[in-house]
């Protein structure tokens, strides 16, 4: 079992593998999660899935307040480190890494990449996370791609977090087609909402997926939820450190 805590936008809080792991950290910019205090958010990793603002704007405050180590692209990492950012670890699509909460794999996303100062942020990522609790598929800001069709051959998952606020990333029909690929049959619905392109009917989006025979998880801003492994899924083929 995961616990998923939701902080607004695509940020996200996961508690496995005996540590606390924080995914886009985009709070205190976010109207929608002025709730939220920042400063009681303390990850021990921080995974980031690409250079824009809305995904990174809080990484290194909190990153440098409590010492988290940040994982993401290589681009991604130095230009945290030169905001001080002191633990970081770089990675590239494709690569997977043994961490001591469980084995992160980058994985491909279909997106633009730019830092808030307009520079170049590398190539977007989405991130496969196995641990002894679970394994999710974090898909970052993407559109719908076949690779999605390799995560569910390599991996047996037990949820995903997949961006449903269309207009930048997919929508809710993508999404819903996304989970049914990389195998799992319940989602986590994120960036949605924050800016008026992305507002969405929530009825739509949970109807979209109900019809697919799937699960749409939609926790409030601050909401704290647990997450079962998805016993309607078969095993994979390979790839996951469970049995």
């Amino acid at each position: 079992m995961i616990a998923l805590t939701y902080y607004g936008h695509s940020c996200f809080s996961v508690k496995a593998g005996g540590k606390t792991l924080l995914f886009d950290p985009f709070i205190s910019p976010n109207e929608l999660a002025k709730g939220i205090d920042v400063s009681k958010v303390r990850p021990d990793f921080i995974l980031v899935s690409h250079g824009h603002e809305d995904h990174l704007a809080d990484a290194a405050g909190i990153a440098s307040r409590c010492g988290a180590t940040v994982i993401s692209t290589y681009e991604v990492v130095v230009w945290l480190q030169g905001k001080g950012v002191q633990n970081a670890h770089p990675m590239n699509h494709g690569g997977g890494r043994a961490f001591d909460f469980g084995r992160v794999k980058l994985v491909s996303a279909v997106h633009s990449s730019s830092f808030p100062d307009g520079t170049y942020a590398g190539n977007p990522c989405g991130f496969v996370v196995d641990t002894a609790d679970g394994a999710f598929y974090y898909s970052g800001d993407t559109a719908l791609t076949m690779d999605m069709k390799l995560v569910g051959e390599m991996h047996r998952l037990d949820f995903a977090v997949l961006p449903i606020g269309d207009n930048f990333t997919m929508g809710a029909s993508d999404a819903a087609r996304a989970a049914q690929w990389v195998g799992v049959n319940q989602a986590v619905g994120v960036h949605y909402d924050t800016f008026p392109p992305i507002r969405i009917n929530k009825d739509e989006a949970l109807a979209t997926f109900r019809s697919a025979g799937l699960k749409l998880l939609l926790p409030a801003i601050g909401e704290t939820i647990q997450i079962t492994a998805s016993a309607a899924i078969p095993p994979r083929a390979s790839g996951s450190t469970r049995p």
